[in-house]
């Protein structure tokens, strides 16, 4: 199958997933997941209309969107993966909505570069639904403190909830309890759910699923 009609069959499955679950399917918005994919294995996307898009690092971004945004100044890009502090005046020059604001470090470098710059993006908190050490994300139990702190501390407007469930265990009860943060948090949006588990997500909520190698192949990740 060539890229489209992977896309294609991701977004008949996203729309088939919500009505199932009585929801109209504009309340999940796909992000096509392109990390380690060229510029030119990402056009046919942007040919096609998509317009959501998925990195999980900075510096590879860089090297990527900003001519793609020449020609089609309505992308909107995700950062999806972890975020240092050293790449934060890059990160809110480049990205519309970031996805892994994790730490106070992070929270106070965001707000200060908002502040600096004028530019707003949109700001998701991780959290780390499995506890695992070696994962980015604010622990459940910590999350409400956080969020707490990034409002009222650093004045940050925190859109969204973002997970990636353990490997070795089911997604549902991840899934669930990200819910049931942002429920008692007043948060909208959820990014949950990838190419393997993103039905789940949209039954338990998901407004964001983020969908890499079910649309654009296998990785060939270097050594």
């Amino acid at each position: 199958m060539s890229i489209i009609e992977r896309y294609n069959a991701a977004k008949a499955s996203i729309a088939r997933a919500a009505k199932d679950c009585g929801r109209d399917p504009a309340s999940v918005t796909l992000i096509c997941v392109t990390k380690t994919f060229p510029a030119d294995d990402v056009a046919p996307l942007l040919e096609a209309g998509h317009r959501v898009f998925g990195e999980n690092r900075v510096q590879e971004a860089l090297s990527k969107w900003p001519a793609l945004r020449e020609k089609y100044p309505d992308i909107e890009l995700h950062l999806i993966g972890p975020l240092q502090s050293n790449k934060t005046r890059e990160a809110v020059e480049l990205f519309d909505v970031i996805e892994s604001v994790d730490r106070e470090k992070i929270a106070k470098a965001l707000s200060e570069e908002i502040a600096r710059t004028g530019k707003h993006p949109r700001l998701f908190v991780q959290v780390n639904t499995g506890a695992e050490p070696q994962k980015a994300g604010v622990l459940p139990e910590n999350a409400d403190s956080f969020l707490a702190a990034c409002r009222d501390a650093y004045g940050l407007k925190i859109e969204g909830l973002m997970c990636v469930p353990p490997l070795d265990q089911q997604a549902s009860p991840h899934f669930a309890l990200l819910a049931d943060i942002a429920a008692r948090n007043g948060i909208a949006e959820l990014s949950m759910g990838m190419s393997s588990d993103f039905e789940l997500a949209i039954q338990l909520g998901a407004t964001y699923v983020r969908v890499g190698s079910a649309i654009m192949g296998e990785r060939d990740y270097p050594a």
